[in-house]
This record gives C-alpha cells, sequence and structure tokens, in this order.
C-alpha cells in the first residue's frame, strides 16, 4: 500500500518544474498519467547527451534528464491541439483527482482546458498551474526559465565569490527555482486534495516559479527585510555564522589542493574547533568568543584560520573534527557521493527494468516512510508506452475508437 493509493493525476507538465511535482507524487503512489505530443513527447526527451543505451550498447533516444524526472508514470500521447484531443483529456479529467499544466498563461484557455472549464466537469478537481510568473501581475504572459529566475529573483546575486575577489553572478548547478517549486506546488496538491476530501471542493493552485526563488531567499531576504542592506556574494563562506566555509587544507598526496567544509554552528563548537586546531586562545579572545563577534571581526580571524587549516590534511581534519563533533565535510565529486557508504545505506540508488535496459540505475526518492514505503514498479515510460492501456482500463475504449484517434493522429 502506498500513501496516494486511489489518487489519480493527469499532468500535462513537462521538462522539469511540474515533472518534479507530479514524479513524487507518482513515487507516493498516485497513478500519474503523463500526457505528451505524439512523436516527439517531452521536450527532455532529447536533452542530451547522455542517452541511455540498449543491452547492445547503442545509444537510445531516451535521455538521462528525462529519466531522472518521470519514474513512476504512464506515459499517453495526446495532440491536445486538435479538437479531439482536447476532447479526450476532458473525458479523462472526469476521473481524475489532480490536474497538472505548465503552459504559458492562457494557452489552456484557447484549448478550453482552463479550471473555469474543467471544474464544471469535476467539481472536485485540484488544478495546478505552474508557470514563470503566476496567473496575474504585470509579468505573467511571460515565459520564465529557471536559469532568469535565479537572476531576477536574487539568488545569483548572492551565490559566487566575493567581487573584491574577482566574482561576479553565479548560477547554482542544479535549477534548484524549477525543483523547489515542483516540491512547493507537491505540497499545496497534498493540501487541496486535503481540501477537497473534507468538503468535496477542489480549487486552483497558482505556482510562480519567481514567487518560490524569492521565498528560497530564506534567511538573506529575512536579513534585507530586517536590516534594509543589500546582502552581496559571500563566495562559500556563511552570511551569519563564522566559520562556516571551504578552507584549503595541505595538499593531498598527490600534490593536488584539497579542501574541507567547516561548519561551525554553536560557540560551543567553535571552542571544540579551536582545541583540536590547537589553537585555544581563540576561544577566548573576546573578538572571536562569540558568534556575533566572529561575524563583526570576520577579516580578522578568516585568514588566521586560513594558514592553520594548511598545516594539515583534509583526512587529518576530518579525524580529528568528527571526533570531537565539529561539523565538517569533504567536498564529493558525482563519482565519490554515489561511493559513498552512507548513500549505499540509504540506498540512494534504485534498480529499475526498462523497456531497453535490464539495470537501470536512478536516482532514489529521499522520502522514507516507515508504513507505505515510496513505489519502485514503474520505470520512466517510453513515449505513448501506456497510450492504449489507460484509455482501455479508464475510459473503457473499444478498438475502434482508438483506431480512429489514431488515423486521425491524435494519439
Amino acid at each position: 500500500m502506498n500513501s496516494l493509493d486511489g489518487i489519480r493525476i493527469l499532468d500535462l507538465s513537462r521538462v522539469l518544474a511540474g515533472p518534479w511535482c507530479t514524479q513524487t507524487l507518482a513515487d507516493l503512489g498516485a497513478d500519474v498519467i503523463k500526457i505528451e505530443r505524439p512523436g516527439t513527447g517531452d521536450d527532455t526527451r532529447i536533452w542530451g547527451p547522455p542517452f541511455l543505451t540498449d543491452a547492445q550498447g547503442h545509444e537510445t533516444q531516451e535521455a538521462a534528464y528525462y529519466l531522472g524526472t518521470n519514474r513512476n508514470k504512464r506515459s499517453l500521447t495526446c495532440d491536445i491541439a486538435k479538437p479531439e484531443g482536447q476532447a479526450l483529456i476532458r473525458e479523462l479529467v472526469v476521473h481524475c483527482d489532480v490536474f497538472v499544466e505548465n503552459f504559458k498563461v492562457g494557452d489552456m484557455a484557447r484549448y478550453g482546458l482552463d479550471y473555469a472549464s474543467l471544474k464544471n466537469l469535476n467539481p472536485k478537481l485540484v488544478y495546478c498551474s505552474v508557470t514563470g510568473f503566476g496567473q496575474t501581475g504585470p509579468y505573467a504572459e511571460r515565459a520564465g526559465y529557471d536559469y532568469a529566475i535565479q537572476g531576477m529573483g536574487g539568488l545569483m546575486s548572492v551565490t559566487g565569490e566575493r567581487d573584491d575577489l574577482g566574482g561576479g553572478p553565479q548560477k547554482v548547478g542544479v535549477a534548484v527555482s524549477d525543483l523547489m517549486t515542483g516540491m512547493y506546488a507537491t505540497v499545496a496538491i497534498l493540501a487541496a486534495l486535503r481540501h477537497a476530501e473534507k468538503t468535496g471542493e477542489g480549487q486552483q493552485v497558482d505556482m510562480a516559479l519567481l514567487d518560490t526563488q524569492v521565498a528560497m531567499l530564506a534567511n538573506l531576504g529575512a536579513n534585507y527585510l530586517v536590516s534594509g542592506k543589500v546582502p552581496g556574494r559571500a563566495g562559500n563562506a556563511h552570511q551569519n555564522i563564522v566559520p562556516y566555509q571551504v578552507f584549503e587544507v595541505a595538499p593531498a598526496a598527490d600534490g593536488h589542493k584539497d579542501h574541507i567544509i567547516l561548519a561551525v554552528g554553536n560557540d560551543s563548537q567553535y571552542a571544540k574547533f579551536c582545541a583540536v586546531a590547537n589553537i585555544p586562545e581563540l576561544a577566548i579572545n573576546p573578538l572571536f568568543a562569540k558568534n556575533r563577534d566572529r561575524v563583526l571581526n570576520r577579516a580578522q580571524l578568516v585568514p588566521i584560520l586560513e594558514a592553520v587549516m594548511k598545516t594539515r590534511t583534509k583526512a587529518d581534519w576530518l579525524a580529528a573534527l568528527e571526533a570531537a563533533k565539529v561539523p565538517c565535510g569533504a567536498i564529493n565529486n558525482l563519482a565519490e557521493v554515489f561511493d559513498d557508504p552512507q548513500i549505499e545505506a540509504r540506498h540512494m540508488v534504485t534498480h529499475w527494468q526498462h523497456p531497453v535496459k535490464n539495470d537501470l540505475r536512478l536516482v532514489s526518492s529521499p522520502i522514507k516512510l516507515s508504513t507505505t514505503p515510496v513505489r519502485t514498479d514503474l520505470p520512466p515510460p517510453m513515449l505513448g508506452q501506456h497510450t492504449e492501456e489507460v484509455l482501455r482500463s479508464v475510459l473503457h475504449y473499444s478498438d475502434a475508437q482508438l483506431s480512429d484517434l489514431k488515423l486521425k493522429e491524435v494519439i
């Protein structure tokens, strides 16, 4: 049994924010029917290399990007630009609890698939729209992309090396505004489903990447609103805690530079760090004893610590600091991440039986539920893999009806 057994979701989203949301819901047990354009499908199917290779080592048309965002779903091809395709979606909506789309504002209304139209068919429907800027406001009709949103939403102004050290605007390595919008959308949909179960009333969920990016500023957004001071880029340092950053340590055995993260979160940990580093005097120095003072006197303290950190190797520091319970960490590349015994112990890689590959490895859901664990039964679907299955089981279509839709190139 899964948490969302019995919930059916019609997913007209593509690329990342919407599919990330519906993948999470699918992991939790929802039946997610992914609607894709016949012949091409989700944009990310061709976003490669890398592409999945089959048993003979031949490259397929399944991009890794797509595979990482669409597990546990069923794929149904439908051309919603055609009246017959729109009619098919309306038929399916009657049998669904949730509708997810990330088309530009107004597109769904032109197809007769907007919330106002569909709620008349299914009053309990939870209708989630994911756009760059939301359904209202002066930017509503603009297309929104994660990269631009990271810039507009302030994230790139606080990400990257300090300007006085030659830094400049820097985006995060993954599309975090897309991913976080997908996660917020998941939470919103679950809340709306709870309301629908209690009242019989559905609602529209209006999710915007820019809204999410601004919300993600977290403590930095609060810092600005409280102080009126615009924060800048701090590189790998923390704006509110010292020492909480990357430090270079003694070179590795092969002579390459090595680094570790030191994440001292409170004064007690700072004192422990000073003891491990053989600089106990800095723990009682009034300029540095309290975090407030360390933040104010960062420019004096950090150069001292930089020199100390270079006296020992990464392995020496990590062993000593972990023994003293001082928060620290290595900086792993992805090969090291997936070789990490903790990642292995937490089963963060799952193995799937894909139609073109018997043992497809994918990153797992991080959700651990003791009674209703996440699903691992449906690998990311091939384009249109479940079209006939869904139309027969949900709408009870006949062979003649399916043949007619194929002839008209609706499916």
